[in-house]
């Protein structure tokens, strides 16, 4: 299944972590095929598209909502900082 697929077909705490091991085993195997291959490059795009992604979800025609809840996904990004 194409990482594009499974980013869509996310509806779960499983599905996305099995897209983020999706997403490692890409960069492993296709590293040439990413802009942002280390984690400063990636975290800053990362950084830069949250700031545009409302543009992004106008652009594809769907529905964006501020009432996501933001902290799950920076709790998320704290804890792989030291989670073994």
């Amino acid at each position: 299944m194409s990482l594009d697929t499974m980013k869509e077909k996310i509806r779960s705490r499983e599905d996305l972590s099995h897209f983020i091991n999706a997403l490692k085993d890409d960069l492993q195997a296709n590293t040439n095929e990413w802009s942002n291959s280390d984690l400063a490059s990636f975290l800053e795009a990362m950084a830069a598209w949250v700031v545009d992604m409302d543009g992004y979800y106008k652009n594809i025609g769907k529905p964006f909502s501020e009432e996501a809840q933001w902290n799950i996904f920076g709790d998320i990004l704290y804890a792989a900082k030291s989670y073994e």
